[in-house]
C-alpha cells in the first residue's frame, strides 16, 4: 500500500524532466500485460523515446500530461488528454495512456487521474471526451463508475504485449 498520492499537470517546462519516471511506469505496465501500444520486450530506450515524443507534444500544446506522484515524489501513474483535434472537432479531446504502476493500484490513483483529466479538459473548453480500453479489462469498471458511456466494441482491434489479439471498447463522456 502506498501513502498519499498527488496528481498534477506537467508544465511544458517540466515535461522532459518527467521522462525517466514515466518510462518506469510504462515498462511496469507493459510487463504487467497492459495493451498500451507497445510490445514486449520493452526496453528502457523504447519507453523513454515514447515519453520524449509525448513531452514534445506537451511543449507544443497538443496534449495535457497529468502525473500522480507518491509522497517520495516518484511517479506512480499518468494519463494524457489529447487536445489537438481536427478543425471540425475543437470541442473534443481524447483520454489516452491511463497507466498506474502495479505497486500503486487499488489505491484510487486511476480515479484521481480521471477526475483531474476531466477537469483539465473542461478548462481547455472541451465538452466531449473519448477513450478506448481493452474489452473486459479492469479499467472498464473505473470508466463506468465515473459516468462514461460505452459506445461499442471492436473485436481483434489491437495486440496484447505478448502478441495475442484483443478487443477494444470505446467510451465517451459529455462534460
Amino acid at each position: 500500500m502506498i501513502g498519499k498520492v498527488f496528481v498534477r499537470r506537467v508544465s511544458a517546462e517540466d515535461a522532459h524532466a518527467c521522462v525517466e519516471g514515466l518510462a518506469d511506469v510504462l515498462i511496469d505496465c507493459v510487463e504487467g500485460g497492459a495493451s498500451v501500444s507497445l510490445m514486449l520486450p520493452i526496453g528502457r530506450e523504447k519507453a523513454t523515446a515514447f515519453w520524449r515524443n509525448v513531452a514534445a507534444d506537451v511543449v507544443h500544446g497538443g496534449r495535457i500530461l497529468l502525473i500522480a506522484e507518491d509522497e517520495a515524489g516518484q511517479i506512480v501513474g499518468t494519463v494524457q488528454v489529447i487536445t489537438a483535434q481536427p478543425e471540425n472537432q475543437p470541442h473534443r479531446a481524447d483520454i489516452a495512456k491511463m497507466l498506474v504502476h502495479r505497486r500503486a493500484r487499488r489505491n484510487g490513483v486511476a480515479q484521481q487521474l480521471m477526475i483531474a483529466a476531466e477537469a483539465a479538459a473542461r478548462q481547455e473548453g472541451k465538452t466531449v471526451l473519448v477513450l478506448d480500453t481493452v474489452t473486459g479489462g479492469d479499467a472498464e469498471r473505473l470508466y463506468q463508475r465515473a459516468g462514461w458511456h460505452r459506445v461499442g466494441d471492436v473485436p481483434n482491434y489491437a495486440l496484447m504485449p505478448t502478441g495475442e489479439l484483443c478487443g477494444t471498447t470505446f467510451y465517451c463522456k459529455q462534460i
